[in-house]
């Protein structure tokens, strides 16, 4: 049993790069042949993105300091730690990202919550597309 979770924790993640490698060949592909007026080809968008939102939400968490946030702030960052701020100012759950040294000073990176925030929209986007171009697929059959 234990082979096969070390067989499944290696290739789901060589599954993912692959899919995601895939689909960024079938969209970039697709714009010059013009394949965007399929609902296959912005099948591809939605998990590009979702996968880039993963991506950022990730490096946010990791950029975020270790488990001991007093100790990243000191050392790593060089920053004063003030403890009474972050009692008053408890960081968010899930977004926006940011976990706070003092009043002037947060870990994570100023870039990860714009872009988790631009790869949810470009999301929206791909499904939205998708829908729109199936149903318009589909009515060009009915009229048939």
């Amino acid at each position: 049993m234990r082979g096969l979770t070390t067989l499944a924790c290696l290739l789901i993640p060589a599954g993912v790069a692959c899919w995601s490698v895939w689909s960024l060949w079938r969209l970039i592909g697709g714009v010059r042949a013009g394949d965007w007026r399929r609902p296959g080809w912005f099948g591809h968008v939605p998990w590009l993105s979702l996968l880039g939102t993963a991506v950022a939400w990730l490096c946010g968490v990791l950029f975020g300091g270790s488990l001991d946030i007093a100790e990243s702030c000191t050392y790593q960052h060089h920053q004063q730690y003030d403890a009474a701020y972050r009692e008053a100012h408890p960081d968010g759950f899930l977004f926006p990202l940011s976990t706070k040294c003092n009043a002037g000073y947060d870990l994570v990176p100023s870039w990860v919550n714009p872009a988790i925030a631009a790869f949810f929209l470009v999301f929206v986007a791909g499904v939205a597309g998708a829908v729109w171009t199936w149903r318009a697929r589909l009515r060009q059959r009915a009229s048939f």
